[in-house]
């Protein structure tokens, strides 16, 4: 069980990682829905590429001849291309989300995932919990994140983890991110098992974040051990869960771990009772593995 100490510590520095944002939002508007969420300078910004959008009555919207999905993946696909050129997103992925009423619905219109925040999209990711029984411990296994990755680079991270692009299942994304970045074999990964949800929504300094993480745990052999295929992870350590605990709680560091992998052993942490019930923090704790009360920008 988690000391109440500790307990406090994690709902400190989660609940500022975690903070939903403040500032003001304007919709992206597609066929009457909000596809996007932009605050005021990047609103601004895209209105100003007239052959694509415009800004009324608080919000913005494709020019009218842009009306299909072909028509508005071309189109925003030439205004990320010059955001990219000047500075203005990180590193160009080449990999395209589709932004969509729900996950697997038909898109309004596919974006290249590096544009993903700061048009402000709904996205989609699949976690996954790597972890051992060793006699009656759970240990978890724990990555860093490549020091050139164009997000959170050299922070600690889930084993595995990953955004879901267009074209690709939750269950898809898992056995794809397990091999690249762990190097566990799809008959391994298969035994991923769902574990339900949890919600990010908050501003950060390349746009807003608002992801529905896919969560997942694997018991893995004792003798197993990771080793990823792309370089996107460097090192692994596996440590107990007092530890998985401490690490979440750290502000920043060498073994600061991102904040959407933090939700995710927290999220583990509670549904296997190693946080008190009795905690002070405990409901503040448990409330941030869901969606906030407010979720309209």
């Amino acid at each position: 069980m988690i000391k109440n100490v500790q307990s406090a510590a994690l709902c400190s520095r989660l609940a500022r990682a975690l903070a939903p944002p403040r500032q003001h939002y304007r919709p992206l508007k597609v066929d009457g829905f909000a596809a996007g969420w932009l605050d005021d300078a990047r609103a601004a910004r895209l209105a100003s590429f007239r052959d694509v959008f415009v800004a009324r009555d608080g919000a913005v919207r494709f020019v009218d001849e842009i009306d299909d999905e072909e028509r508005r993946s071309a189109a925003i696909d030439r205004v990320a291309r010059a955001l990219a050129a000047s500075g203005e997103l990180t590193a160009w992925r080449d990999e395209r989300y589709a932004v969509a009423p729900a996950l697997g619905a038909a898109p309004w219109f596919l974006l290249e995932r590096a544009a993903a925040r700061y048009f402000g999209i709904h996205t989609y990711a699949a976690h996954v919990n790597g972890v051992v029984r060793d006699g009656t411990e759970i240990l978890m296994w724990i990555a860093r994140r490549s020091a050139s990755k164009s997000i959170d680079p050299g922070m600690l991270d889930n084993l595995v983890g990953g955004g879901i692009a267009s074209g690709r299942t939750v269950t898809e994304t898992v056995v794809k991110e397990a091999r690249e970045e762990a190097g566990i074999a799809r008959p391994l990964a298969s035994l991923a098992r769902a574990a339900g949800t949890v919600e990010m929504h908050r501003a950060q300094p390349d746009g807003l974040q608002r992801e529905t993480i896919f969560v997942h745990d694997l018991w893995l052999p004792t003798r197993f051990s990771p080793a990823g295929e792309d370089g996107e992870v460097v090192d692994y350590r596996l440590v107990g869960l007092d530890e998985a605990a401490r690490l979440i709680a750290i502000d920043e560091g060498p073994d600061a771990v991102t904040a959407d992998a933090s939700l995710v052993i927290l999220d583990f942490l509670i549904r296997h009772e190693r946080i008190d019930p009795a905690s002070e923090c405990y409901e503040a704790l448990a409330a941030l593995r869901h969606p906030p009360a407010h979720t309209a920008c």
